[in-house]
């Protein structure tokens, strides 16, 4: 009986071993998505000598998504302004050309063609929502301020950060010294980042306010106007994360056939058909897996908007996240859980939408 317990434990001691390290992990996963859950569909309230919890159903989503917070969740609606069109137009061109190299790759599947249905149908419908509420007489909610960040924040990071890792992987002096500098917003605190371009970005006190006075943008007010303080906070987001994609992508230049950039050299290939036909099919699987890694943290934006702005002015600025602490600071439980939930819920569509439609292709062209 022994024996063959311990050639048992022999053969699975590599499960073993990491078994209490996944439970654990699971418990602090599994536990507050199961509570807040709960909460998403209850309400919270303080009463004489503790709280009380109430089942109430989906009351808090149908006030998020129809009720009075609609506004602050989904946005003001108007009509759709001429030149906003191009947004749905876009979607629809990226989830068409999607779904057509999914069809004619040959491994089509009933399960990931109605995913990728779903997919395609929730990201036409987030632009239609931006084009419905970024008008003069409309409103962005969370949702579509958030996807901002998303969207314009991380393609703005990944092409200054494509751009500095092709630079710094040419033979120019001083380019270990670059490298060391870029690194260095990286080791930086969100909240440290926050505070530091609290104090640059103000116009009459701060340290470059001598500088605003000189371009004659000391009266400025920026975090008065919805659009200025949105890219106050998205400039503050690509500062942190720029060295962040630069770096990796850095690696994946590096780390090419230099044989073939050699050859196309003696050829008379000049550097843009060198990075089109060599460097970029190379690094595209790597670029993509960085976007995708980008995208899921973007999605969880809260220092910079809450220390910058405040979500101001007005929720101009304000995240889903920060839309959700902001319920959880003023004791609404309910409604915090259920605006963590629709997070989830997009973040987890949105980030499988692209790894289906501009992942995977990728990698499937590189084979």
């Amino acid at each position: 009986m022994g024996r063959p317990l311990s050639e048992w434990i022999d053969r699975q001691a590599d499960r073993l071993f990491i078994l209490p390290a996944v439970v654990a992990i699971l418990a602090f996963s599994i536990f507050p998505l199961l509570v807040s859950a709960y909460l998403a569909v209850s309400r919270f309230q303080l009463t004489a000598g503790g709280y009380q919890i109430r089942y109430i159903g989906w009351l808090n989503f149908k006030k998020i998504l129809t009720g009075s917070e609609q506004f602050h969740f989904l946005g003001t609606f108007a009509p759709i302004p001429w030149f906003a069109w191009i947004l749905p137009l876009l979607a629809l061109l990226f989830v068409g050309r999607g779904l057509r190299l999914y069809l004619t790759t040959g491994r089509v599947t009933v399960l990931g063609a109605i995913g990728r249905a779903i997919s395609a149908a929730l990201i036409v419908a987030l632009a239609t929502l931006i084009a419905a509420t970024c008008g003069p007489h409309g409103g962005l909610g969370t949702v579509s301020v958030t996807l901002m960040y998303v969207v314009i924040g991380v393609s703005f990071q990944f092409l200054l950060g494509l751009g500095l890792a092709m630079l710094c992987a040419q033979r120019i002096r001083g380019r270990g010294f670059f490298r060391v500098v870029f690194m260095i917003p990286l080791m930086v605190t969100p909240v440290g980042v926050a505070y530091t371009f609290r104090m640059m970005a103000d116009m009459t006190q701060g340290p470059l306010s001598p500088l605003w006075r000189l371009l004659g943008l000391g009266d400025l007010t920026w975090a008065s106007q919805g659009w200025s303080a949105r890219l106050v906070v998205m400039v503050g987001d690509a500062w942190q994360w720029i060295p962040f994609i630069f770096i990796v992508l850095l690696a994946a230049i590096e780390g090419q056939s230099r044989e073939q950039v050699e050859a196309a050299s003696l050829d008379g290939a000049g550097f843009w058909r060198i990075f089109r036909d060599i460097t970029w099919p190379e690094i595209a699987p790597v670029a993509a897996t960085v976007v995708l890694i980008r995208v899921i943290e973007a999605f969880k934006i809260i220092d910079l908007p809450n220390i910058l702005t405040n979500g101001g002015p007005g929720i101009a600025t304000e995240s889903l996240t920060l839309h959700s602490f902001i319920y959880w600071r003023t004791l609404d439980l309910g409604g915090s859980a259920a605006v963590a939930y629709s997070l989830l819920f997009i973040s987890t569509v949105f980030s499988v939408s692209f790894f289906n439609f501009v992942v995977q292709p990728v990698r499937s062209a590189r084979k």
